[in-house]
């Protein structure tokens, strides 16, 4: 598969609510997951590591509805943009967080991810 393909099929799982789906499918075995926030999260490396991340995630928050805009290609990298309006379980604040997911395509799998915040 090229680039485009995997970038058009992962965002068409994710505008389904599959986000978890579409890493699987596509997740490398040595996959790197990079945030931009500190914390055991900002930087997560492996198939098993990236899994238990997007389990963290759907345990501390409720996500009311979400937005996939994209994907945005060039070379052997593409670009997503997420917009969620969730509820962070802990605190009980509801906010719309914006974020752009950059993904590196090496041999048919996503080999490296980071998520770039917006305001």
């Amino acid at each position: 598969m090229s680039t485009q393909d995997i970038a058009n099929d992962l965002v068409a799982l994710c505008k389904e609510g599959k986000f978890d789906e579409a890493g699987e499918k596509y997740w490398a075995d040595d996959v790197a997951s990079y945030e931009a926030m500190p914390g055991d999260m900002a930087e997560v490396r492996g198939k098993d590591g990236v899994r238990g991340k997007g389990e963290w995630w759907t345990a501390n928050h409720e996500v009311h509805s979400s937005e996939v805009e994209g994907p945005y290609v060039n070379g052997d990298q593409f670009a997503v943009r997420f917009k969620m309006d969730l509820t962070q379980k802990a605190s009980g604040n509801r906010m719309t967080m914006d974020e752009v997911g950059v993904y590196t395509v090496r041999d048919g799998k996503i080999a490296e991810e980071r998520f770039f915040y917006g305001a």
